[in-house]
């Protein structure tokens, strides 16, 4: 999708750990991986919650994450430009709640 590398960089740049989350397997898991890595984008896991989990594909789970971002979702994907301005105004909400204040 057009920007998707690049949102997903810069956000790597502010920190975030991006976990790719697919449906893919096998073969077609790995070209995505390489494609993205060519384009010099590193998943902090692939499939897994963190690098060093073992992977059991014979159960289904979620990863454990903060923020999922489907570009299959309900009501079609806003664009890559869209979920980048998302994720930066919940950032600069995080960071402005007082450390006591859920």
């Amino acid at each position: 999708m057009l920007f998707a590398i690049e949102t997903l960089k810069e956000l790597q740049r502010q920190q975030h750990q991006i976990i790719l989350w697919t449906f893919r397997s096998g073969k077609e898991l790995e070209e995505a991986v390489k494609y993205c890595a060519g384009r010099g984008l590193e998943f902090y896991a692939v499939k897994q919650n963190f690098p060093e989990e073992v992977f059991d594909e014979t159960i289904s789970r979620k990863v454990n994450a903060d923020l999922f971002i489907d570009d299959r979702n309900l009501g079609g994907f806003p664009g890559w430009n869209v979920v980048f301005e998302m994720i930066q105004m919940e950032s600069l909400r995080a960071l402005s709640k007082p450390a006591n204040n859920p």
